[in-house]
């Protein structure tokens, strides 16, 4: 069940592992099972994005540019985008384009 599978993420989540990291960033970003709290969607984006997640990074890029959970810095969010654009996420060498031809 749904509780039971978010109950071993965050267990694993919370003993370093990134892609259990980024998938509790994913749930509680969008209030899947748990209330939606982008705070708490920022903190495991982080530590996933900080250990070189891709997607963790864009996400993480997505919420410092929309000011979710984070005040909004597009500076933080570029250097996210940046990050994760390198590894070859489409949608972060998309939205890194856009901030580099508004700036």
């Amino acid at each position: 069940d749904y509780q039971k599978a978010l109950k071993w993420h965050l267990l694993s989540a919370e003993q370093g592992d990134a892609s259990a990291q980024v998938f509790l960033g994913l749930i509680y970003s969008k209030g899947q099972g748990v209330p939606q709290d982008y705070k708490e969607a920022v903190k495991w984006y982080r530590l996933s994005a900080e250990q070189g997640v891709a997607q963790a990074q864009y996400k993480l890029g997505w919420m410092y540019s929309n000011g979710l959970g984070v005040p909004q810095d597009y500076k933080e969010a570029v250097k996210w985008y940046r990050l994760s654009a390198e590894q070859g996420v489409a949608q972060a060498q998309y939205n890194l384009g856009v901030w580099l031809i508004l700036s």
